[in-house]
């Protein structure tokens, strides 16, 4: 009677253990599919290629200013200018509120330090990674791009923004790896799972609009200087 309650239990015991596993699996293939398929696609700005746009990823205010990790990116975003990496600056991020405007807050940085104003263009309706990149191309019409986010969710970003039909290279900006970026990467695990779908099934930005024309005439900007 004691033999047969122990296989019973051994049998539970491994029937657990091999669900565990199965679920680790699956919540796992994603993040491997997007470092799969980054490639040598991921690197810095010194090794970035020259491509007519940088687009850069909000990454929340603090008091209407740039939080340290979003400051990071226009860093990065500065770098690639000023070395004539890209020639315009697309900058998307959230503007769900009327007091908080993360492409406006971007725009201010980059140029207020040097960047001239035509360069910078503001997607105010990059509420997802999805969102920015899917309007990139069918709204702003960037064909080629690189990726501006910290390391930890820029595979992400190429991912995505290569199924939306932009061919990219992205810039990973390093940071400490502190409770913030632990809990960036933690944030990655379901968000490449929502990426793996988006990247399928390709669907609409929550808010797409018309198309505008300001990165082409930024470029032409560029083109006569």
């Amino acid at each position: 009677m004691q033999w047969g309650v122990r296989l019973r239990q051994r049998r539970t015991q491994r029937w657990i253990y091999q669900l565990a596993v199965l679920c680790c699996t699956v919540a796992l293939a994603p993040m491997s599919w997007l470092w799969l398929s980054a490639g040598d696609r991921v690197g810095t700005v010194e090794s970035a290629p020259v491509a007519p746009v940088a687009v850069v990823f909000g990454a929340g205010l603090d008091q209407g200013k740039p939080t340290p990790y979003l400051e990071h990116r226009l860093v990065a975003a500065l770098d690639l200018y000023r070395e004539r990496k890209v020639q315009a600056i697309l900058v998307t991020g959230d503007n769900g509120r009327v007091e908080y405007s993360e492409p406006d807050a971007m725009f201010r940085y980059l140029t207020e330090h040097g960047v001239p104003e035509g360069r910078v263009v503001r997607d105010y309706a990059g509420f997802t990674t999805w969102d920015s990149c899917a309007r990139a191309k069918r709204v702003f019409g960037v064909d080629r791009a690189v990726l501006v986010s910290q390391d930890f969710h820029v595979r992400r970003a190429l991912a995505l923004c290569e199924a939306a039909g932009i061919r990219s290279y992205a810039v990973g900006v390093p940071e400490l790896h502190d409770a913030t970026w632990l809990y960036g990467g933690l944030r990655e695990i379901p968000g490449a799972g929502k990426a793996a779908i988006n990247a399928w099934l390709r669907p609409d930005p929550v808010f797409l609009g018309p198309e505008e024309d300001s990165i082409p005439k930024a470029l032409a900007e560029a083109a006569r200087r």
